[in-house]
């Protein structure tokens, strides 16, 4: 897939084509391919994904109100009510509408519901964190506990422990967090990101996608530092930008199935690699996301332009840049 007729998509399914069938359905309003779906799952790490991804679909419609009607007692529909109105309130909260607030109640009540259905399921507290970034000011109690570390921030340490200890080092939870420092007005600054991330990471076990957090900040650093109008790449082969690059190629790429990659981490990886200089380690990345993309964050990379179409030109060089390194036998990944 070199050559230049090559186009890369983006699907929110990406490889998971059991996913992509239950998506298909989902936007046609009917809800039974995502009940069969999620009966099936094996794993908290698929149940995460799979979840996410179907209640950012569902949240435009009432597919899984029908499927709640139809089957109250369905501890899966439950959860995917709590998926879809989170979903609807951090919306409404970005948009700054009126009905914010009490989609945000409803949400946090749907939350609570979810988690004493499903006892042992991360993804109500999972979505109990991604509400928490609607409190800027942190005035509920259960979001500015004491941090479990140095150089941390008050937060809902709570919520992250409680998705920890149901799933350990759960993906979206981290992100879930990193978000809230975002969203902090007492703070959210990238250093308090930085220990974070350089914290979560730390403690992270091999295979684990937490060890591709430090390249979400490295991007976020670039984007509020309008990098684009630096010298473009000196950003990413620093020695820090290098390291951070090489321990997600290793500790987490070369270390798991690809039925557990992110599209997001995958391509944040492609792009730090690249941005490191590392075409040939770069060129496996590639290599496994196959003809998907995402626009972050390549669309940071545009030189102020931020069409869709400009992030996949820079994706498109990047790659074909990449492809057509040199391989050092012996270094491909290692599954």
């Amino acid at each position: 897939m070199a050559n230049s007729d090559f186009r890369p998509v983006y699907h929110p399914a990406g490889h998971d084509n059991d996913l992509r069938v239950a998506l298909q359905d989902l936007r046609t309003g009917r809800w039974m391919s995502m009940r069969t779906l999620l009966e099936s799952t094996p794993d908290w790490t698929l149940w995460t994904q799979r979840t996410q991804v179907l209640g950012a679909i569902a949240a435009g419609s009432d597919a899984v109100q029908a499927w709640l009607a139809e089957d109250p007692r369905s501890v899966a529909a439950t959860v995917m009510q709590a998926r879809v109105v989170v979903e609807r309130a951090v919306r409404a909260h970005r948009e700054g509408h009126h009905r914010a607030q009490e989609l945000w109640q409803e949400a946090w009540q749907a939350c609570r519901t979810a988690a004493n259905a499903s006892p042992a399921d991360p993804v109500p507290w999972v979505c109990l964190l991604a509400l928490s970034q609607l409190d800027e000011r942190q005035q509920l109690e259960e979001h500015r506990l004491h941090p479990p570390g140095p150089m941390l921030f008050p937060g809902p340490w709570g919520l992250l422990a409680e998705a920890d200890r149901r799933d350990p080092c759960n993906r979206e939870a981290y992100h879930r967090m990193l978000q809230f420092v975002y969203a902090r007005k007492a703070g959210g600054s990238l250093s308090e990101a930085v220990n974070f991330v350089q914290w979560a990471a730390s403690s992270a076990p091999d295979g684990s996608a937490l060890h591709v957090l430090p390249l979400y900040v490295r991007v976020e650093r670039y984007r509020r530092e309008q990098g684009h109008e630096k010298a473009l790449d000196l950003h990413w082969v620093t020695e820090d930008a290098e390291r951070d690059a090489a321990r997600a190629l290793e500790l987490w790429f070369r270390r798991t199935t690809p039925i557990s990659h992110s599209l997001l981490d995958l391509n944040h990886l492609a792009h730090a690699l690249w941005g490191a200089l590392q075409f040939a380690e770069a060129a496996t990345v590639f290599e496994e996301l196959g003809p998907y993309f995402t626009s972050v964050p390549w669309v940071y990379r545009t030189r102020g332009r931020k069409g869709p179409g400009d992030a996949e030109d820079v994706f498109l060089r990047a790659r074909s840049r990449c492809l057509a390194a040199p391989r050092t036998p012996g270094r491909g990944p290692h599954r």
